[in-house]
């Protein structure tokens, strides 16, 4: 007895035009930069923390040191969200339901959707690159109340989290679109569209780690035996993170074309089809480098940099 292949095709379909998928798909385009701060929040409170504890043969200490530079690091990128990704995200909205209010007839007519997604997602991304080092600095002046809050076991720190409303947003947004240079970057460059959250990662990932590892150094709250393994870690979790990240990202990219393709073959005629695929290529880095930064890497990076720590220390010893 033969199988219809046609019947598989309609499975398929009904998961490429599944409403509920979409639907999430095109929140995560509108909400990008909000979206991986809030992937990276759960992540470096829940998983990191949990990955860092099931590292062998640790002290106990730097264990807790790391576990409360994760939390607040998560914190903090939450609250950033709130305070720059989201106000950024809501002035695109906008710009997006009256175009014609922001842009000249030039700008209206030359400039296709793919090149202005480009930009778009290019100023909601760049949100986590511009804070990149306001993030770290924060995180780690959390970091010791936070150490604090563990050893006495209590939770009289709270942070409040609030959105700021800058004025003339979108009309600052709209200038950048209207930039001819930029036109023609986004035009020139759009293909490449798959790789901008991807790339905003990588760049954001080494201000933070460079930021951190000098905001620890410099810190007269944080004891000077924890600074060594929080600064190996850091460094070594940064580095292997980008590697391996983007190396699972082209292969993931490689092994899901035909997927993709597929879904764009279905859902052709939805003029929502691009920030579909805004979404996937949001989604798809952003699952990588939470799993590879957040998880996998976590726990050799924490045994290593806890036995670089204490050969340290045994040298200065001796």
């Amino acid at each position: 007895m033969k199988i219809n292949p046609a019947n598989n095709q309609t499975n398929f379909k009904g998961f490429y035009n599944n409403k509920f998928f979409l639907k999430s798909l095109e929140k995560i385009a509108d909400h990008s930069g909000s979206f991986t701060a809030g992937a990276s929040f759960v992540c470096a409170t829940l998983l990191r923390p949990i990955a860092i504890n099931l590292a062998p043969d640790v002290k106990k200490e730097n264990k807790k040191a790391l576990s409360a530079e994760s939390i607040a690091s998560g914190v903090v990128k939450l609250g950033t969200a709130l305070a720059i990704s989201l106000p950024i995200e809501g002035a695109i909205k906008k710009i997006n339901k009256k175009p014609q209010e922001y842009f000249s007839q030039k700008t209206l007519k030359n400039l296709d959707k793919k090149s202005q997604n480009f930009i778009e997602q290019t100023i909601k991304q760049s949100s986590n690159v511009i804070s990149a080092i306001p993030k770290s600095l924060a995180t780690i002046a959390l970091m010791p109340i936070l150490l604090n809050a563990f050893s006495k076991s209590k939770e009289k720190n709270k942070q409040k989290q609030g959105q700021v409303n800058f004025k003339g947003l979108d009309k600052r947004i709209a200038k950048i679109i209207e930039n001819d240079n930029v036109q023609k970057f986004a035009q020139k460059h759009s293909p490449n569209s798959k790789n901008i959250a991807r790339n905003t990662a990588v760049v954001t990932d080494i201000l933070l780690a460079t930021s951190s590892i000098i905001a620890t150094k410099t810190s007269k709250k944080i004891d000077e035996k924890t600074k060594k393994p929080l600064m190996i870690n850091k460094a070594l979790s940064t580095a292997i993170s980008i590697i391996a990240g983007c190396a699972i990202d082209s292969f993931a990219k490689k092994a899901t074309g035909g997927i993709v393709e597929k879904f764009i073959q279905e859902n052709k005629n939805d003029p929502k089809l691009l920030k579909y695929l805004d979404g996937i290529n949001v989604l798809r880095p952003t699952i990588i480098f939470a799993g590879v930064y957040y998880f996998l890497i976590p726990i050799i990076t924490t045994l290593i940099s806890d036995k670089l720590s204490n050969q340290n220390n045994e040298n200065k010893a001796s």
